[in-house]
């Protein structure tokens, strides 16, 4: 499966660079992947999932959390036109 790891991009507002961040994953330029750790799904992980969603047009998130107790998961929807 195809995917970019890393992925660099930028913040733009009126055509000016305002921040930059990095994509943990973006898995067949379809589904942004983030990855964390601890047992809880953070309301601010949830926020830059889906800011990252709407920055890049892309419809599917999923927010990992690596815990004592195995992977959870939380799927993110863009369904913003």
């Amino acid at each position: 499966m195809k995917f970019k790891e890393q992925l660099y991009a930028t913040v733009m507002f009126k055509n000016k660079k305002i921040g930059s961040y990095y994509l943990d994953f973006l898995i067949a330029d379809k589904i942004i992947l983030e990855l964390k750790k601890g047992d809880r799904f953070y309301k601010k992980d949830i926020e830059q999932t889906f800011a990252y969603l709407k920055t890049h047009n892309i419809k599917l998130g999923l927010l990992a959390r690596f815990t004592n107790h195995g992977v959870k998961v939380k799927r993110i929807v863009n369904i913003t036109e």
